[in-house]
């Protein structure tokens, strides 16, 4: 399905690309072919089936907007297509795929309250979730989390940190809970003072993934440990004859070797 689906668009004039994922197959397609794609999904691929649309925050990059697309045939087999275009962030738009999924319809409304990008000839782009007076978009990554600050967390986890915990407790500098950037980026701040970047926290809290330890090091600083801990006594063949029982220690000798003569003397 997903190299009919790639062929498909390429044979439109649509630059699409396909990118394996940990679902679905991924097709890629720019921001400006969005409604010809999914029209040449429906109409010549046969993805009838709108499932979803959502957006991801990709913080510089802009906004990823993925559809999800399916065709059901022979009984329970379903082949699923992720449709996926890149916006930039300071122009989050799109035009609205309501005319050719009415199911898109409920999804827009949604990602525009949640993350602000616009759906140009949505018949109805209006809040869904969210109360009117509600300012913001709640899944950008610069939308602050004042909430966490504001208000003490009852299960708080370090010593002293919950308004519960016993007086005179031993307590740690706390630290911002995740989402909160430092007092100083955030909230009222004097007249004429400069605006703060609204990615520094979100940029900040992406750390790269911890690498890979290197094998060599390991190995070089136990590795006669290692090999002693791994070390199996060999296996017993199962034919091989059994050992011989000890002989019985002659009379007058003790279990240690020695005679009883000796033993006696040194005891005296």
């Amino acid at each position: 399905m997903s190299a009919d689906a790639l062929e498909a668009l390429t044979s439109a004039g649509i630059a699409a690309t396909s990118t394996d994922s940990f679902g679905p197959t991924a097709i890629d397609v720019p921001a400006e072919s969005w409604v010809a794609a999914h029209e040449v999904l429906r109409d010549a691929v046969g993805l009838t089936f709108f499932d979803f649309l959502s957006a991801a925050d990709e913080l510089t990059d802009g906004f990823r907007v993925v559809s999800h697309l399916a065709d059901f045939w022979g009984g329970s087999h379903v082949d699923h297509v992720l449709v996926r275009t890149l916006v930039p962030r300071d122009k989050a738009a799109l035009p609205t795929l309501s005319e050719v999924y009415a199911g898109a319809n409920w999804h827009e409304r949604e990602t525009f309250e949640m993350f602000g990008i616009s759906f140009e000839g949505h018949p109805n782009l209006i809040t869904l979730l969210l109360p009117d007076e509600f300012e913001g978009h709640p899944l950008r990554k610069e939308f602050v989390l004042a909430s966490r600050v504001a208000k003490p967390w009852p299960g708080a986890k370090e010593p002293g940190e919950s308004d519960h915990a016993p007086a005179g407790a031993p307590s740690r500098r706390r630290t911002l809970p995740p989402g909160v950037p430092d007092a100083e980026t955030w909230g009222p701040r004097p007249p004429g003072s400069p605006d703060p970047d609204p990615l520094a926290a979100a940029q900040a809290a992406a750390t790269p993934a911890r690498p890979r330890r290197a094998g060599g090091a390991a190995g070089a600083g136990g590795g006669a440990g290692a090999e002693r801990r791994t070390r199996r006594q060999p296996a017993t063949p199962p034919n091989a004859p059994a050992p011989a029982p000890a002989a019985d220690p002659a009379p007058g000798e003790e279990a240690g070797g020695r005679s009883g003569d000796e033993s006696s003397g040194e005891s005296s």
